[in-house]
Formats: C-alpha cells, structure tokens, sequence
C-alpha cells in the first residue's frame, strides 16, 4: 500500500543515497506542451535535509527540466526512484525546483559548501525543496545488476572543456549549450548562459522537433500564447499612457455632455 509523507522520512534518505539511478520528470505548463522525462546515473546527487533534494545536471543534448523549472509560475518537479535490488521499492519525491547554472555565484558556492565533486561536464545543480514524499511497492519492477557506471558523458565533454578558454574555438562547451540548450522543444527559454552566448556568437539554436507535431509558438492553454501576452501588456501601458496625458481634456468633455 502506498504511504505519503510531508518530508523525507530518515528511513527512506539512507536508501534513496544509496540508489545508481533514478528519473526526473517535468512539464510545461501548457497543457499543449511536452512531458519529459530524464533518467539521470551516477554519483552526482543527495539529500540536504528532509524537506530539499539536489542532483547534478550533466550536459546533454537538451535542457527540457531546465526550461520547465524557469518558466514563470512553473517549477513543478517530480524525482523517482526504484528498487532493482532487495525489497521491492517505489519512492517519488514531488516538489519545486530550482537551478544552479554553472558559473554562477550560486553555484560555485553551493559546490564549496557541499563539497560537490564537478566533471567537465557539470551544467547546473537542481535543487527541489520537496513538499511531499510517495513510497508505494513495486512489486512489479525487475531485478537488475549493477555492472558500472558509463564514463562516455565525461569523456566527451572533458575534450571539450580545455578550449573554453579559446573564444575563437570552433568547438565548446558555451558554444555546445548555446546551439543545443538555448531552448526547450516547445519553445521556452532554457539555459540562460547559453542564450547569451547565442546572442553573442549568432549561433541559430538546433529545431528539436519535426512534422505537425513540432511546436512553433509555445501557447497557453485555449490558444492564449506568449505573443498574446506581450501584445496585451504593450494595449494596457499604451492605454495607461492615453489616459494620463488625455484624462483632463476626457473628464472635460464628460461633464459638457452631463449638461
């Protein structure tokens, strides 16, 4: 039977630290947008307290949680992890998330304080502050064994992170995030470091998508998209503006047509 608690119960943080994989999944807020869902390994990830979660974001060929957990009013985050060995076990981790970009103050000190061992690879650190905790059984999750972990991710990025230094380079890592992680698949902004350097180097982000399914315009819910937003805030200061400067001679005219 599944059991649900408000923080992360001391039972479970010893067990979650001592798991080799486990999924992230987020979504747009768009009901239109795309669910994703990350499998992230290795021993990049922690329990701060019973109420905050961390993990280390490697870079990849996108930055859907990325986008997701920037997106105003977004934030929604869900961790999960299974059993593939012993008892069978089912544990998510519901929360808000937010991002460390590496670079950033926040970052650098978050790596100090927590002695957190970064690879050439490290994006940013997520941090959810977890706001309810689900345990449920599993008993249909196979038993696998552990091998080893992959070091391909490393080994690829770590050619890359000696030329960033080099801002003529054909080929790093701010150029890498700047054509892949600029943008979510629907649209949203993504990695704010490579935005910047987009802008910078004028490097066309990659169309993640292809066919009718590709997402050009990334709208709300009933059609009511981000162009729509930007065009109502520039009617209502255009409408504001109006009323200031005419708000005397109107109120004039008002009280003429009363009489």
């Amino acid at each position: 039977m599944g059991q649900f608690y408000e923080t992360i119960p001391e039972s479970l943080i010893k067990w979650i630290q001592e798991q080799k994989m486990f999924w992230v999944s987020t979504a747009p807020l768009s009901g239109s947008g795309h669910v994703n869902v990350s499998p992230k390994g290795g021993l990049y990830f922690g329990v701060l307290n019973a109420a905050t979660f961390w993990y280390m974001d490697l870079t990849g060929s996108g930055s859907e949680t990325i986008s997701h957990l920037y997106e105003p009013g977004n934030g929604r985050i869900t961790v999960m992890f299974t059993a593939f060995e012993g008892p069978p076990r089912i544990v998510r981790l519901f929360g808000r998330g937010r991002v460390l970009e590496n670079g950033t103050p926040a970052f650098s000190d978050f790596v100090e304080k927590q002695d957190v061992k970064t690879i050439p690879g490290s994006r940013s650190i997520i941090i959810v502050d977890v706001h309810q905790v689900g345990s449920s059984c599993g008993y249909s999750v196979p038993y696998y064994d552990f091998k080893t972990f992959r070091n391909t991710l490393n080994e690829v990025f770590a050619k890359r992170v000696d030329k960033l230094e080099d801002d003529e380079a054909t080929e790093t890592m701010e150029k890498y995030w700047a054509y892949k992680n600029a943008w979510s698949m629907d649209g949203l902004p993504g990695l704010e470091v490579a935005r910047k350097m987009g802008e910078k180097q004028k490097i066309a982000p990659i169309e993640k998508m292809v066919g009718q399914a590709a997402s050009r315009n990334y709208s709300l819910d009933n059609g009511f998209g981000v162009q729509h937003l930007i065009l109502v805030a520039l009617l209502t200061a255009l409408l504001t503006a109006t009323l200031i400067l005419q708000g005397p001679q109107l109120t004039r005219q008002i009280a003429a047509l009363r009489l």
